[in-house]
């Protein structure tokens, strides 16, 4: 039995967590996660979303606007820009796992009604939030992990990740107990706040060519 409540002291996920029952249940139990704060003001929890079996994972940070509102990962402009990325670097976007390192939408806002503004989670979000990473790590079984800018590399390597360090390379990691390859790339919002779109988006598709190549 899954507890509901989680504990007082305590931001974590786990008490949350199932421990069987596969994909489907761990999205069923994530609605109702209170394992942070950050449920209070989203409007649902936002899981992953893909092939169960999938050899590739793209993480990402958090859901957005859109996501928040229609309750799946990417489905935002930064989503249908991933997706035309990963077809062009020969990565079928149905072929994936998505998800994000924290599975609530962080926002801030002037006030009701106005443009809710994308904020970043906190070190204690991403570590509360990743335990869901982790049953999903070990329910698909991936062979490629595409980390998807900043936070999620932090959430997956520690605080001291920094992307441009490392991105478009193939990393190898043990990750919540698993040995795991990763490929860090930015986010494709990044790219799509950059003041030379064109050219971000030929990095980010350069860097998941590597993905594609790490996968054969």
């Amino acid at each position: 039995m899954v507890s509901t409540k989680a504990p007082e002291d305590a931001y974590s996920a786990e008490p949350f967590v199932p421990d069987r029952g596969g994909l489907p249940a761990l999205r069923r139990a994530a609605a109702d996660c209170r394992g942070c704060p950050l449920h209070r003001d989203a409007t649902q929890t936002v899981f992953g979303s893909g092939d169960a079996h999938a050899r590739v994972m793209l993480v990402g940070e958090q859901p957005g606007d859109q996501e928040d509102r229609q309750g799946k990962p990417f489905v935002g402009p930064a989503g249908k820009l991933l997706d035309r990325a990963l077809a062009e670097a020969g990565i079928d976007p149905a072929d994936a796992y998505v998800t994000n390192a924290v599975k609530h939408f962080k926002f801030t806002q002037a006030e009701p009604r106005k443009r809710r503004i994308h904020k970043a989670p906190s070190l204690r979000e991403m570590t509360a939030c990743g335990p869901w990473l982790a049953a999903e790590l070990a329910v698909v079984e991936p062979e490629l992990i595409v980390v998807l800018g900043a936070t999620a590399g932090k959430a997956l390597l520690g605080s001291s990740f920094r992307v441009t360090q490392v991105r478009g390379t193939v990393l190898e990691e043990e990750i919540h107990g698993r040995a795991e390859r990763l490929v860090p790339t930015v986010h494709p919002s990044a790219v799509l706040r950059s003041d030379d779109r064109e050219a971000a988006y030929r990095g980010l598709v350069a860097d998941l060519e590597v993905a594609a190549r790490a996968l054969g």
